[in-house]
């Protein structure tokens, strides 16, 4: 079992619209991956989709995903394709839900959004995952 440091919250970087399978294509034929990006991927109706094993090893944060487990949302960008948190309220109550799960499995873990990494030079998630931890919700004020 690796050690997890990291929950690490991503945003697709597409339209909201986007789907899974459409997702999945772009990791295997234009990034040429062997594996997804993220372990989980929270659809715009709220929906988890669990795409790789917690155990396994994604590519969600170069240099970090040996110790990260990473969830995504659908969406995160507008229609110019500028950074935007255009999470739905069911996208943004699964998300707490699984930050929850993922924070008492994960208790040593940090949750960070995935800009907050040194060197990181994009808007993902698409908004400040620690100021929303804070004022969102405070079981997961703890957990960050």
């Amino acid at each position: 079992m690796r050690t997890i440091k990291y929950i690490v919250v991503h945003c697709t970087a597409t339209a909201p619209t986007i789907t899974t399978d459409e997702i999945r294509k772009y990791w295997r034929e234009v990034r040429k991956w062997d594996k997804p990006g993220y372990h989980f991927l929270i659809k715009r109706n709220g929906d988890i989709r669990k795409l790789l094993d917690e155990n396994e090893i994604s590519y969600g944060a170069h240099g970090h995903n040996q110790e990260s487990i990473h969830l995504a949302y659908i969406g995160g960008i507008d229609k110019k394709a500028n950074p935007v948190d255009n999470r739905s309220a069911r996208q943004i109550h699964a998300m707490v839900d699984k930050l929850m799960e993922l924070g008492e499995k994960y208790s040593q873990a940090q949750i960070l959004g995935h800009r907050d990494f040194p060197g990181v030079n994009k808007a993902c998630p698409s908004f400040d995952v620690r100021e929303w931890l804070n004022n969102y919700e405070p079981e997961l004020k703890q957990a960050a």
